[in-house]
């Protein structure tokens, strides 16, 4: 072991793990078998970054560009891209979406660097309709992130209800519409389900809320109301199970407090 490792170490590390006499679970991955851990990596990340843990933080990173150089490295191996590939076409990208930085343009906001930045991308993609913009958002986002970049995007061209006021309407809407379907055993509840989760996302953006960090905070304080209720009912001698759900709503409400 060294006192310390650079970029170029991790890199021939990554290499030996895939070479013939290297890890036997490294040799088999694919693309496709560490799709799942790039996304528990950047999630884990994320949940460094909502502990204020730095210490943490350096380490999930680690991971994150291991799995960087990992894709990269397999992907050499058959004659693909290789990971000079990368860096070359991330720089190239830096520099022509900053065209207010590199070129000629003007940004004097950071709304401003979004304009550019959403003009330079469709002038590169060749992008000639908004819908393809629309059409080009990763499926494999969350669904909450997914549809508000689709509405952000929409919104973009004047597509958009004019307020928070008109968004919450819009829901209530919606919600009527769930309730008929609901009403009438309509088999279009699925879908008018889904309108209603689209338009609460909408409210987020009017808001500057993250509906993903919003959901996520509702699920914690959720888990930890129920765990008010169940550590007070074991206090007193007693379980869920021997609760009802009166008794439960009860604690529910002393929770808050």
């Amino acid at each position: 072991m060294k006192d310390r490792y650079g970029f170029d170490d991790l890199v021939e590390i990554i290499r030996i793990l895939r070479s013939k006499n290297g890890c036997p679970w490294d040799k088999v991955q694919t693309h496709e078998t560490l799709r799942d851990s790039m996304i528990e990596e950047a999630y884990e990340v994320v949940e460094a970054i909502n502990n204020k843990d730095m210490e943490n933080l350096c380490e999930e990173l680690g991971d994150v560009l291991m799995q960087v150089i990992f894709h990269a490295t397999m992907e050499a191996e058959k004659g693909g891209f290789t990971l000079e590939d990368v860096y070359d076409g991330i720089s190239k990208k830096m520099i022509s979406r900053h065209s207010h930085i590199f070129a000629s343009d003007v940004a004097n906001t950071p709304e401003d660097v979004v304009v550019n930045w959403e003009k330079n991308k469709k002038k590169e993609k060749g992008y000639k309709t908004q819908t393809q913009v629309l059409e080009s958002i990763p499926k494999a986002l969350p669904a909450l992130t997914r549809a508000r970049k689709i509405q952000a995007k929409a919104a973009d061209v004047g597509f958009d209800l004019e307020n928070l006021d008109e968004a919450i309407k819009k829901l209530e809407e919606e919600i009527d519409e769930l309730k008929n379907a609901l009403n009438s055993g309509d088999e279009g509840i699925a879908e008018e389900y889904g309108d209603v989760l689209f338009s609460c996302v909408n409210i987020s953006r009017f808001l500057g809320l993250n509906p993903e960090f919003a959901l996520t905070n509702s699920s914690e304080k959720f888990i930890n109301r129920f765990r008010y209720i169940e550590e007070t009912a074991l206090s007193r001698g007693r379980t869920l199970e021997n609760l009802t759900i009166l008794d439960m709503d009860q604690l529910w409400e002393q929770s808050k407090q």
